[in-house]
């Protein structure tokens, strides 16, 4: 039945405005406002996506990660805390090297497992909807959903810990 839902729902727009547009046209008008949006945003998306190769590359992980040792916060999920703000995707590889290594039920999967959920690409989302924006001044954005993403981390900890 589901297969069906769209077919439908594109049936019935282009009933309902045969005799008050031309769909087609209409069609069109949309595919290029889409292209000169994709167009607009394309600056933004590479430079978040050369930043944060860079970011990965450099080293700098590692060198947090050597630094953080001391803290109790399991060094599985550092990676997590600091590309979750970058990349979903890398991110993601985190959380699903965590699951293999450590189970989906282990307090680290668990964990990494609310932390994919409950943190945001901030750099990427400042970098694409300021940038078309043309928002030149964000340094208290970036301020403020760096200290959001840490609070979602430590109420994270909190919770996860509470629950296992």
């Amino acid at each position: 039945m589901s297969i069906y839902i769209l077919p439908i729902i594109i049936f019935i727009i282009i009933f309902y405005s045969i005799g008050k547009c031309n769909p087609y046209e209409s069609f069109l008008n949309g595919c290029k406002d889409g292209l000169n949006i994709s167009i607009s945003i394309f600056p933004s998306i590479l430079a978040i996506i050369f930043s944060s190769r860079i970011f990965i590359s450099s080293g700098f992980l590692d060198f947090i990660f050597r630094i953080l040792k001391t803290i109790k916060i399991p060094t599985a999920i550092l990676p997590i805390i600091f590309l979750r703000p970058i990349s979903f995707n890398a991110s993601l590889s985190v959380v699903i090297d965590n699951f293999s290594k450590y189970g989906v039920d282990s307090f680290i999967g668990n964990l990494s497992s609310v932390l994919q959920c409950s943190m945001d690409t901030t750099f990427y989302i400042i970098s694409l909807y300021l940038g078309i924006l043309g928002i030149k001044n964000i340094k208290n954005t970036i301020l403020l959903c760096i200290f959001i993403n840490f609070i979602a981390v430590i109420i994270g900890i909190i919770v996860t810990k509470l629950t296992l």
